[in-house]
């Protein structure tokens, strides 16, 4: 599969998974303002994992339009789905770790999904970095996009599955 056709596809999964964030909130009884902490958070979670790839699934294509083809497009992808990936990760754990309601943060389930999901991702952002520095190539890139993918599918899941707190 050609990239374009690779990052043309995940760019429409993520679409359908952002949509799928609305499903998540049409179908609960209250508004979202009234969910508790965690659930917001989990809201976060399932938009910025399908919000990330989007964008960063459109840059690429945006670069691989440019005549002549640019010679480190991969590079300038990963470097910029690195810094992206940071700042997300930055951000989630400060508000994760602000929820006030101790005992979920207690609660093992999602204590080790967080950190799981963080651990592998600071293996895809590390895989970015060095996709910038040494690789050069698209699949470590696409990687990324599909971690946040896998992300997103999980926390929806989890949304629909998991009672409201």
């Amino acid at each position: 599969m050609e990239p374009g056709e690779a990052l043309s596809t995940t760019t429409q999964i993520a679409v359908a998974l952002a949509g799928f964030a609305g499903v998540v909130v049409v179908f609960r009884s209250e508004s979202v303002h009234e969910w508790s902490p965690i659930d917001k958070l989990r809201l976060r979670f399932l938009l910025a994992n399908s919000i990330i790839p989007l964008g960063l699934g459109m840059i690429a294509l945006l670069l691989l339009t440019v005549e002549p083809a640019l010679v480190g497009v991969w590079n300038w992808c990963s470097g910029v789905a690195f810094v992206v990936s940071l700042l997300f990760a930055i951000t989630m754990t400060k508000a994760f770790r602000q929820v006030e309601l101790p005992q979920i943060q207690r609660e093992r389930v999602t204590r080790f999904v967080f950190y799981l999901f963080g651990i592998l991702g600071i293996a895809a952002m590390l895989l970015q970095l060095y996709n910038t520095a040494f690789l050069h190539r698209f699949w470590p890139f696409f990687a990324g996009i599909i971690f946040q993918l896998i992300t997103a599918m999980f926390q929806f899941a989890r949304m629909i599955l998991l009672p409201p707190e």
